[in-house]
């Protein structure tokens, strides 16, 4: 398949990526381009920005969660009705699994799905030194696909001395600068950017930068760039129903809880499942018709007021939980079935209560990053022995985090118990990508067919 498409990457986490990304993503929908957006990596937050703020049909592609075939697979899906893609990388473009490879790195992705790359480079407060960071990217890997250069944090008179010197030195093109301006500055929040909700004036940052980036970056070179890029084959993704009763996944959706793939919540209804979103800030009952709940992750700690005092829908879930529903939470949603949750003002604030056990904040990243999740018992989701790739990001832990899965670092020796499962029941701080081990999303939609109801 010939789809035009060019990676955005860094030199190290911090360089601007998301922002310029967000900027080209609206440049290239304002010139009719339909541009689709995918962020290689775990993060959610980043392709919630690429969605809310710019309209571009997004996607997550991470070598870590599937193979190359799949990630193929799911990029070529993710493109159907667009007419370029860009992908945003993750952390520096050679960070890989377990911060000592390129496995499952912005590399990776881009040698696996053949996409030409820009480097994003900070230039603030240096010169010639940036020709000798670039050199050393460039020859890090003889294959390293970087086709251009993009100076972030640059002023017009200072890419005017660079730009020349770069290209030079390192034999590579300079596309474009950044220069710093606090009509495009965005907040920073635990991963990556703050929610595309929560930014003030968002639309207006967003138009500003795409008016700066029509100027100072050559956009025309950048859409040439991707259209070099080579055709690209994969197998179509075959998933089929599992039922054709259509059983109702309530899915908790707000300012709360935000935090879910794309790819899950489709595979979801792909699978035969009909999803209905609902607020546990707002709405005081579950979707009428509920047969299972997925509650994502999010900020809940934020909102521990809010969704303590909305006790009709604590105790209908509590009660329906006991009753057998089955309910999928990951990490947010996950401290919300507690007891009690103390945020980081220390107060304490009465949750559902399925688990009987208090969360409370801790001041530090807890068991960050990549697992292999491996089950210890039969539960919602899987049967004893099986297993899928999972992401932890949380300054949160529980009193009771449950022994259910092991968990397991890559690369590493370090493991520990984890999660709440039961025949109803998977709940805890690792997130999961359902295409991992799409039998999980199977299992999922078969208890939510299954699940009589919750007769009053």
């Amino acid at each position: 398949m010939n789809f035009p498409r060019i990676m955005l990457a860094g030199a190290s986490s911090g360089s601007g990526k998301t922002t310029i990304t967000c900027g080209v993503l609206l440049l290239l929908r304002q010139m009719g381009l339909s541009p689709a957006a995918f962020k290689c990596g775990p993060d959610y937050i980043d392709p919630m920005f690429h969605a809310e703020i710019t309209g571009a049909k997004t996607a997550n592609l991470d070598l870590f969660f599937t193979d190359e075939e799949m990630v193929r697979s799911l990029m070529l899906e993710g493109a159907s009705g667009c007419g370029i893609g860009v992908l945003e990388g993750v952390m520096g473009y050679y960070d890989g699994l377990g911060g000592k490879t390129d496995i499952a790195s912005a590399y990776h992705l881009s040698k696996a799905t053949k996409t030409p790359a820009i480097l994003i480079v900070d230039a603030k407060g240096a010169s010639l030194s940036l020709c000798a960071l670039i050199n050393g990217f460039l020859g890090f890997r003889k294959d390293s696909n970087i086709k251009a250069v993009f100076l972030n944090h640059c002023s017009k008179a200072q890419y005017e001395l660079i730009k020349p010197l770069i290209e030079d030195e390192c034999k590579v093109e300079v596309i474009g600068y950044l220069p710093q301006d606090r009509r495009f500055a965005m907040e920073s929040r635990h991963l990556g950017l703050v929610t595309a909700t929560e930014v003030a004036d968002i639309r207006q940052k967003l138009e500003a930068l795409a008016e700066t980036l029509s100027e100072t970056m050559d956009i025309k070179r950048l859409i040439k760039l991707a259209s070099e890029a080579p055709d690209l084959e994969a197998k179509p993704i075959d998933i089929q129903p599992v039922t054709e009763k259509a059983p109702i996944i309530a899915v908790a959706k707000d300012k709360a809880f935000c935090f879910y793939y794309r790819e899950n919540l489709e595979l979801l209804e792909r699978l035969g499942a009909r999803l209905k979103f609902f607020s546990p800030l707002e709405d005081e009952r579950l979707p009428e018709g509920t047969r299972a709940l997925y509650l994502g992750g999010g900020y809940p700690e934020l909102y521990g007021k809010e969704l303590s005092v909305n006790r009709g829908l604590l105790s209908e879930i509590k009660t329906a939980g006991e009753k057998g529903l089955p309910i999928l939470a990951e990490c947010g949603g996950f401290m919300y079935l507690h007891k009690q949750m103390r945020d980081k003002e220390d107060r304490l604030w009465p949750q559902v209560g399925l688990i009987d056990a208090g969360c409370y904040f801790t001041g530090s990243l807890r068991r960050f990053g990549y697992s292999k999740l491996t089950a210890k018992n039969d539960n919602l989701l899987c049967k004893k022995g099986e297993g899928i790739a999972a992401h932890e990001f949380h300054y949160f832990e529980s009193e009771s985090a449950g022994e259910s899965f092991l968990a397991k670092k890559p690369l590493r020796e370090k493991s520990w118990d984890c999660i709440h499962g039961s025949k109803n029941l998977f709940a805890g701080f690792p997130h999961i990508y359902f295409y991992a081990n799409p039998s999980f999303a199977k299992n999922f939609v078969i208890a939510a067919e299954e699940f009589g109801g919750m007769a009053k």
